[in-house]
């Protein structure tokens, strides 16, 4: 059995009419209703969430895939494509990829109980990078792990494992940035909704085995840019539809 459809508002999603102002309007309101703090459960399944595009960017492509928490095994992963919704505008990606993504997470066989999400969390210029506006929208705990800044400062960091430093905007913590494995450009780790600062790192960290990227978005990654060297089979291609 499939988990239930996420329905946010249509405000939540924004169907596209080219009114960029009420875009981030929605976003600010949004932004306000993200809880950093720690609200998850015991972990059994986590998800890892990605977008990529096909046919000259017509065709949002969303893959989620559903791991164990402990052993980080493969449990279900799945993809879903969709029409493309609108234009790419800097700092609203999350307007464009998230009814792709809504629609592979409704695909999965169990509902997760944390989702990561390839992208930033509260690491956004209006606080909701496409992790902490899915976990609104869905009510799911979500961090976003991400591979560059979009806004912020941070002091230097160390070059071993685990090493990190706080990612600033405007006086405040909005994100770790967090080595994940020696002397390789770290990653950006923002919590989403639901977890704390703190423990979206120690989270990642967790979930990262030989790679720089944690399981959930490396396999995500993989599969939402055809380089797991499987395509998936052709009924779950019916968003088209």
């Amino acid at each position: 059995m499939t988990m239930d459809p996420i329905q946010p508002s249509d405000d939540e999603v924004l169907p596209w009419d080219g009114d960029v102002a009420h875009a981030r309007a929605v976003q600010s309101a949004l932004a306000g209703r993200v809880r950093i703090e720690d609200d998850y459960p015991a972990l059994r399944l986590i998800a890892g969430v990605d977008v990529g595009f096909e046919a000259d960017g017509t065709v949002t492509r969303a893959a989620a895939v559903l791991l164990d928490a402990r052993s980080l095994r493969l449990q279900a992963q799945v993809v879903a494509r969709l029409p493309t919704r609108m234009p790419y505008i800097p700092g609203l990606l999350s307007f464009r990829e998230l009814p792709a993504v809504r629609e592979a997470m409704r695909r999965l066989p169990q509902a997760p109980d944390l989702v990561f999400v390839d992208g930033q969390g509260i690491a956004h210029p209006r606080g909701l990078g496409i992790a902490a506006h899915l976990g609104v929208i869905s009510g799911l705990p979500t961090i976003g792990v991400a591979k560059s800044i979009l806004v912020g400062t941070h002091g230097p960091v160390g070059e071993r494992r685990g090493d990190r430093a706080e990612l600033r905007y405007r006086g405040k913590p909005i994100g770790i940035v967090l080595r994940s494995k020696d002397h390789i450009k770290p990653l950006i780790v923002s919590p989403g909704h639901r977890v704390s600062l703190a423990s979206a790192a120690e989270l990642v960290l967790a979930c990262c085995t030989r790679y720089k990227l944690p399981e959930p978005t490396r396999l995500a990654d993989r599969l939402a840019s055809r380089r797991d060297g499987v395509p998936p089979q052709q009924d779950e291609f019916d968003g088209m539809r």
